[in-house]
């Protein structure tokens, strides 16, 4: 457990006054995320507002060998924040400034606390925008640390590719810049590529420099749907097979649909479905439309409808956007439990198809939906979270689902993550390779206060 001290608290509460506090009703709030993982509160809470902020925490609990979590939208599905070891949970929400845009260089720079949905607002008038979109209104330095991606990333890539250089505090407490602003680099080791997705487990992030693009001069949507999930995948094969552009690529089941329809108060119908989102010039839009309505209509799709005004189109991601919380609200006082894997788009019709199997028997509400375009998708289930029976049978099918995906090629997360939730998983995907990320692991938090007990097993 936590070494955490009278005295380190009392240091901190010092040094940081009213942003340090061991209220218990705070302390919960920050040893948790979204989904149903048992919570496991911090010692403390600090709200940094600065790089030097998050620094002079580290190296005040690595003193002590104090375990540090960085915090910040609190939005994470695989267990993230919880505080395994106690410590202290650093809460970048107030490191909320976007330091610079270079609208010619198509790039900028922000904190970590920096949200989503604040940035894509603040680039607007400017003509640009960020592509990444999780869903939640997640913080753009949570979104580097879990490498995460969402709905447009069949078109605009993952955090991944749209991460230019980061900076990041380590667990000595030394603050290191992880590259430039420059499109590529062959100089020493990519080490942006090393924290990202790292979890927190490396260093704590406290600036992105991220890609922008354009906002698109025309912005399309759709919706068909199909008799069968087989149908509706098997069209988002051909899509991608054939090189078609389209921004997003939405797979949402009947359940799922049944399940918006009743959260969002809309009216679609109640069948497999396919969303689309398509960007460009008005000539290259209209093309793309063309090509996936045939390829819609060739697998059995039917009604092709609309959503081309902005009010029209938002509805329609903010229902998709509220798929976890519109499965949970099907039971009273129910937790979500969402999982995700991604599998070679040639294989997605198959492990769909085996997982929809799988749910056949499934005692609690679940629905599939997904990113079909990279072969991402996921389950959400309603758990009763004090129910051991219920969880069991969720976790043996969780399992059944990522063991497969994992056999024919693919991944135990695609976007949400390792956290707690997959740990189990990472040596039957990489193998030995889990013993060279533990030596880096090593040799960078040789004593293991960064985010203990994610990612790695042991």
């Amino acid at each position: 457990m936590s070494a955490f001290s009278p005295a380190l608290s009392e240091t901190l509460r010092i040094r940081f006054g009213d942003r340090f506090s061991t209220s218990r009703a705070l302390r919960e709030q920050h040893g948790r995320g979204e989904s149903h993982h048992t919570p496991a509160i911090p010692d403390a809470v600090v709200f940094a507002e600065t790089t030097e902020d998050v620094a002079e925490i580290v190296r005040l609990c690595a003193a002590e060998d104090v375990p540090v979590i960085a915090f910040g939208a609190g939005t994470s599905l695989e267990g993230h924040l919880t505080a395994v070891r106690g410590g202290v949970s650093i809460d970048l929400s107030r490191m909320s400034q976007i330091v610079r845009v270079s609208a010619e260089d198509l790039d900028c720079t922000v904190e970590a606390g920096v949200s989503r949905e604040q940035l894509n607002t603040y680039l607007r008038d400017m003509g640009l925008f960020f592509p990444i979109d999780p869903g939640a209104n997640a913080s753009i330095g949570g979104m580097a640390a879990t490498r995460a991606s969402g709905t447009n990333a069949v078109r605009y890539g993952t955090m991944r590719e749209n991460v230019l250089s980061l900076t990041v505090v380590l667990p000595s407490g030394q603050v290191i810049r992880t590259g430039g602003r420059a499109r590529k680099s062959s100089a020493g080791y990519d080490l942006t590529r090393l924290f990202v997705g790292s979890e927190g487990t490396l260093g704590i992030i406290t600036e992105v420099t991220l890609r922008l693009y354009g906002l698109p001069e025309t912005i399309s949507a759709a919706l068909c749907s199909f008799e069968s999930v087989e149908q509706a995948v098997n069209a988002a094969i051909a899509v991608v097979q054939l090189g078609i552009p389209v921004a997003r690529m939405e797979l949402m089941d009947r359940g799922l649909i049944a399940a918006v329809n009743a959260y969002s108060n809309l009216s679609l119908e109640i069948e497999d479905t396919l969303a689309f989102e398509f960007h460009g010039f008005p000539a290259g839009v209209q093309e793309q439309v063309d090509m996936v309505k045939a390829i819609v209509e060739e697998n059995g799709g039917k009604d092709f409808e609309w959503a081309n005004a902005a009010e029209e189109r938002n509805r329609l991601w903010k229902a998709r956007h509220n798929a976890f919380y519109a499965v949970v609200s099907q039971r009273q006082n129910a937790k979500g439990w969402s999982s995700d894997v991604c599998v070679p788009v040639s294989q997605l019709s198959n492990c769909i198809l085996k997982t929809r199997e799988l749910l056949r028997d499934c005692s609690v509400p679940a629905a599939i939906l997904g990113h079909v375009g990279d072969g991402n998708y996921h389950v959400v289930f309603a758990v009763d979270p004090t129910n051991q029976v219920e969880l069991d049978e969720v976790a043996a099918i969780n399992k059944k689902m990522v063991q497969h995906a994992i056999s024919v090629g693919g991944t135990s997360t695609g976007e949400h993550g390792v956290g707690t939730g997959k740990i189990g998983y990472l040596r039957g995907e990489y193998g030995d390779a889990v013993d060279l990320m533990a030596v880096i692991k090593n040799a960078i938090d040789p004593t293991g206060i960064m985010n203990p007990g994610k990612v790695l097993p042991g």
